[in-house]
Order: structure tokens, then C-alpha cells, then sequence
């Protein structure tokens, strides 16, 4: 036995007087308090669930309960085939999340922001991007089960991604931002695309009419939702308007008398510049619809119309899930936004 292990079986040993705490909380105080007496470091080895059954007197189950907390909360992490070791010396933190999503656009940090603040200081969060690219999300899926205590993540709606994520514990998988159903009960917060945006356009339809033109552009096959563009395709045949949907925006390519709807922040960038080097005014000669709102939105060009969830208050409700465990199935209400530009 190393001189660490017969070290932390004393600390371990001194907790067994405590009748207030149960078994499987005197391992985890007598690791955190290895720790922090640096008999443990990172990188250190603990011992093995049978060694520390042997040791104590504790059935290996208890043994294991403590070791998946200490994992959960991200202080130990289990190596496949060759033990646990120490993750982190910062023993206050109560848990680890690993949170997935599609990029780090300005919505999705307002979500963010919003989820972290919430949790507190004492809660890790470590996050990754996917880019709708289902071998990145598959590769970071894989290579971090097991290590955290929640999994937040914004699905690929596919097959293969329902198949991925039945194989983390429905309690501690939260979907976020798109719906996905699988085939264990498990809590979501997140948008829904087909009825809301048809209602908003049909709430701008007389305004967009006043235009000779409404103008979509949608990449097939991309992360953009497929609701939207049928909604829209819906929207023109239902109203009589006549529309374009076209692929992206080329720079120099915008004409008066037009309403421009875009996706994308970048898009949307480009637009307004061309917009004003063409001395166009959003709301006078051409009109302007945007997805997903955020500061930004409100300030430039004397504010750009659109149509959006709070992603603030799903940060909240999200983290909410998180610190109580209480299963949460929410769809987050869209509302347009109507300001100068449309």
C-alpha cells in the first residue's frame, strides 16, 4: 500500500465515529479532505472499488455511489481499464456539466450567460460546439460520457443522434434549443419553428405587402430549420405574396422595394452594410426580418424587426432543471419583435 493510500484510509477511517453521515458520504468528505490536505493531488490514483470495499467494510456499491458523485461533480474521473484519479483540487464544486451546442452565436451566449449565472459559482461548466456536424457531435459525445453529472445539449434532429443519445441516463440529459424525441422519458427546453413563424408572418403580412417582394434565404440541409422554410413556402401561398427563397445573400445584391429575411447574424450583417452604401433606409424602401433576437437587434439601424424565444429566460429555466432534477418539458413561447425595420 502507498504511503497516499494508507493516508487517506486513516482520513477515511477517522469519519466512521460520524454517525450523522451515511457510508457512501464518509468516502466522499474523506477524498475531498484528502485533497485538501494534499495527501491526494491531481493526477493521484485512488484505490479500487474492491480495495476500498476490503479496506472499510463497505459494500462495493456504496463504494461506487461515492465514486459517481465524485465524478459527477467533476473532482475524479474514471479511466477506462485503469482506475480513478483526481480531476480537480477544487473540492467546493458541487458539479459538472457538459453542455452541447450548435455554435456560440449572440443568442446562444445570452443562453449561456443566463444558464451560468443562475447555477452559481460553484457548478463547472464546460462547453462545445457541434456546428451541425454529426461526426464532431458524435466524436464529443463519446468522448466525454461518463465524466460529468449533466449533459445539456442542443440535438442534431436525426436517427443517428436519437440513437447517441439513448445511451446517456434520461435523468441527467437535458435537450435543449431542438426537439427530439427518444425513446426514454427525458426533459427538454426548446423552440418550436412551424406555427410561430407562420404567425408571425401572417401578423407582417400587410406590412410585407407594401412591398413588391419577400425574400427568404435558407441553405437546405443545414443547422437552419426546415419548419421555417416550409412555414414560409405555406406563408406566400396562403397570402398571395410573392416570394423567393434563394440559397444565400450575395454581396451587392440587394434591390429597393424588398423585405430581406435571414437566419443568420452574418447575413444580416452583410445586408445592412450593402443596405447603407446604397443609401436604403429598413422600413422605407426595403424591409428587414431577422430570427433570434438580442441586444443588437434592438440598437442598429434604429432597430431590425424579429421573431424569437427569450433565450435568457430558457438559460434560467434550464438551469433550474439542473440544480432541482425536477423533469422539466418546456416549449419556450416566440414572440415578434416589431421594431423600425419591417
Amino acid at each position: 500500500m502507498s504511503l497516499s493510500e494508507r493516508k487517506l484510509f486513516e482520513e477515511l477511517r477517522s469519519l466512521l465515529v460520524i454517525n450523522t453521515l451515511s457510508k457512501h458520504e464518509q468516502i466522499i468528505n474523506g477524498v475531498i479532505n484528502a485533497i485538501n490536505q494534499k495527501i491526494l493531488l491531481v493526477g493521484g490514483k485512488l484505490p479500487s472499488v474492491s480495495k476500498m470495499s476490503e479496506e472499510l467494510g463497505f459494500a462495493k456499491e456504496t463504494v461506487f455511489k461515492a465514486y459517481k458523485e465524485l465524478i459527477s461533480r467533476g473532482i475524479i474521473e474514471s479511466k477506462n481499464r485503469h482506475g480513478y484519479f483526481v480531476n480537480n483540487v477544487d473540492t467546493e464544486q458541487q458539479l459538472k456539466v457538459f453542455m452541447l451546442l450548435y455554435a456560440f452565436d449572440t443568442f446562444q451566449e445570452t443562453f449561456y450567460q443566463s444558464f451560468k449565472k443562475r447555477l452559481g459559482p460553484n457548478i463547472h461548466i464546460d462547453i462545445f460546439f457541434h456546428h451541425n456536424n454529426f461526426s464532431a457531435f458524435e466524436s464529443i459525445i463519446n468522448s466525454n460520457r461518463g465524466k460529468y453529472g449533466m449533459y445539456v445539449i442542443a440535438p442534431i434532429q436525426t436517427e443517428e443522434t436519437k440513437n447517441l443519445l439513448d445511451q446517456l441516463p434520461a435523468n441527467k440529459l437535458l435537450i435543449v434549443d431542438r426537439y427530439l424525441k427518444l425513446s426514454k422519458e427525458h426533459s427538454y427546453v426548446v423552440q418550436e419553428f412551424k406555427k410561430s413563424s407562420y404567425n408571425a408572418f401572417v401578423e407582417l403580412a400587410p406590412r410585407i405587402k407594401e412591398f413588391s417582394q419577400f425574400v427568404f434565404f435558407f441553405k437546405p440541409s443545414s443547422a437552419e430549420p426546415d419548419d421555417i422554410y416550409n412555414s414560409f413556402k405555406r406563408f406566400i401561398k396562403d397570402y398571395n405574396i410573392h416570394g423567393e427563397i434563394k440559397s444565400q445573400y450575395e454581396e451587392n445584391t440587394i434591390e429597393t422595394n424588398k423585405v430581406y429575411f435571414t437566419i443568420h447574424n452574418l447575413e444580416l450583417w452583410e445586408i445592412l452594410k450593402d443596405a447603407k452604401l446604397k443609401g436604403l433606409t429598413p422600413g422605407k424602401n426595403i424591409g428587414i426580418l431577422s430570427h433570434n433576437d438580442d441586444v443588437i437587434k434592438e440598437i442598429i439601424f434604429d432597430g431590425i424587426t424579429t421573431f424569437s424565444v427569450d433565450f435568457a429566460a430558457m438559460g434560467k429555466i434550464a438551469a433550474d432543471f439542473v440544480l432541482t432534477l425536477e423533469p422539466v418539458k418546456h416549449i419556450m413561447e416566440t414572440k415578434l419583435i416589431r421594431r423600425n425595420s419591417l
